[in-house]
């Protein structure tokens, strides 16, 4: 089926209106009709060539929500008129060793992810700035009743990526959590931080977002900019979460964490990182963390639902997306931006 969608043309090129071909619905396959799509830093790395070359024309969008259009035969978990939701991903073999711990985010036979990815037939995926899209119905989340359908979106990325490794590394009660960044990552971060019941502070280059982090969740906040940050705070943290997409002082951060605390970096900064080998000598542990299995996405949600949090979000129509694109390079949104899909129609 054809759908109105809008795709990046070329590197770095604007995007366009136009319409791609969606496969036809096969016995495990979903068909949704999409409302809402969120606006991903990674969109724009990709479109603008950040992270090498793309099967272009892409249509990116990887935050995905709306409502069961149809359904194949084999499947019995969605039906016509749900809400749901699509992340990050679409497909995995499902069968290799990470896929079948639920990890299908790091499959040994490749990830197909939403857009710009080889799908199984061979046909580059395209995401969900257009109309509908069709998913293997695996890979498709139950949206609880609960969520705000546009807040929600932002959770099928920014939600799970910073949920994952606040789970992993056990953010609860009695755990000190730095949130590096209070952008689409770090609110959501700050947020689900608190809710999990740890000890909060938002670390930034400055204090001009200091209301906003509070707000949030946060119990305290720092300037980076400010070097007496990095002496008062000093094994200080059990865990930071590292959101932004931009290289920062890993030492110096690494130096706010205790003995067998870990810095995770969530924000896929470009380039190499400098690490100085004797500030690990602390027992403290760097590493990276990307998205989460399909199983943790929908504990994700379900969690989202229960503690009523969402992305803080600017609604726009299609024709916005280009300069939202500027606006969020110009760290100019609070603090994510969601597509309204109806004005592709």
């Amino acid at each position: 089926m054809r759908v109105n969608a809008y795709a990046a043309p070329a590197a770095g090129r604007p995007l366009v209106p136009t319409t791609i071909e969606r496969r036809e619905v096969g016995p495990n396959d979903v068909l949704i009709a999409i409302q809402y799509a969120g606006v991903c830093h990674s969109d724009i790395h990709t479109v603008n060539g950040d992270w090498g070359p793309q099967p272009f024309p892409v249509v990116p969008g990887h935050e995905i929500i709306g409502t069961v259009a149809e359904v194949g035969a084999d499947v019995t978990r969605h039906k016509v008129g749900d809400r749901v939701g699509v992340g990050c991903m679409v497909n995995s073999c499902g069968e290799c060793a990470n896929c079948r711990n639920g990890d299908e985010q790091h499959c040994l036979d490749g990830t197909v992810f939403t857009y710009a990815s080889p799908d199984r037939d061979g046909t580059p995926t395209q995401g969900g700035y257009s109309t509908h899209v069709v998913v293997d119905a695996g890979f498709v989340l139950s949206v609880p009743e609960g969520l705000d359908p546009a807040a929600a979106a932002p959770l099928l990325c920014a939600g799970i990526t910073t949920y994952a490794p606040l789970r992993r590394w056990g953010a609860g009660p009695g755990k000190k959590v730095a949130v590096v960044g209070l952008g689409g990552l770090g609110h959501m971060a700050v947020k689900l931080a608190h809710a999990m019941g740890a000890e909060v502070t938002v670390l930034s280059q400055s204090l001009k977002k200091q209301e906003d982090g509070l707000r949030l969740g946060a119990d305290h906040y720092h300037a980076t900019s400010d070097p007496d940050t990095f002496t008062t705070l000093a094994g200080w943290f059990d865990l930071i979460v590292n959101t932004v997409s931009a290289d920062i002082d890993t030492n110096a951060h690494l130096g706010l964490l205790t003995v067998d605390g870990a810095m995770v970096n969530v924000g896929a900064a470009p380039g190499p990182m400098s690490v100085n080998g004797f500030l690990l000598g602390s027992r403290r542990v760097l590493t990276g963390s990307m998205i989460g299995g399909i199983a943790q996405t929908q504990e994700m949600l379900d969690f989202c639902a229960e503690h009523h949090i969402g992305a803080d979000i600017e609604v726009i129509s299609a024709d916005q997306v280009n300069e939202a694109y500027e606006r969020v390079l110009a760290s100019d949104v609070r603090y994510r931006f969601v597509i309204d899909t109806a004005t592709l129609a």
